[in-house]
């Protein structure tokens, strides 16, 4: 279990490391809500996004953005909901969510970054 977790970190890592080439700002990580965690909440100009980090050695069960799959969804949602309501500064901000899969290597992963992967709406 700590090796699953260790290889989780090294994941979340590259794709905090990723996003911030790219220009996000990171704003939380690891933020536990009942329910639900958000693994990255980071501000690509004026939205607000909230990540979900998934790393998968082998894409046999459809890799990382299949396994957010309508449950996962809806505790995101949840999540950035009481996140959003603790910290009110972003309440009015437009949110989106984003999903990085990362497979491979576990010390240097291949990221695949999916812009705006689901609505809340959708859930």
């Amino acid at each position: 279990m700590a090796d699953r977790r260790a290889r989780g970190k090294r994941a979340e890592d590259a794709a905090r490391a990723c996003l911030t080439r790219a220009g996000l700002r990171e704003i939380a990580a690891n933020a536990n809500y009942r329910g639900g965690e958000l693994d990255l909440v980071m501000r690509d100009a004026d939205c607000i996004v909230f990540v979900e980090v998934r790393y998968r050695r082998s894409s046999a069960f459809g890799g990382g953005i299949a396994s957010v799959d309508s449950g996962k969804r809806r505790k995101l949602v949840l999540a950035a909901q009481l996140f959003l309501a603790e910290h009110r500064e972003y309440a009015h901000a437009p949110c989106r969510f984003d999903v990085v899969e990362a497979s491979g290597n576990p010390d240097a992963p291949d990221l695949r970054w999916l812009k705006d992967a689901f609505r809340a709406d959708e859930v």
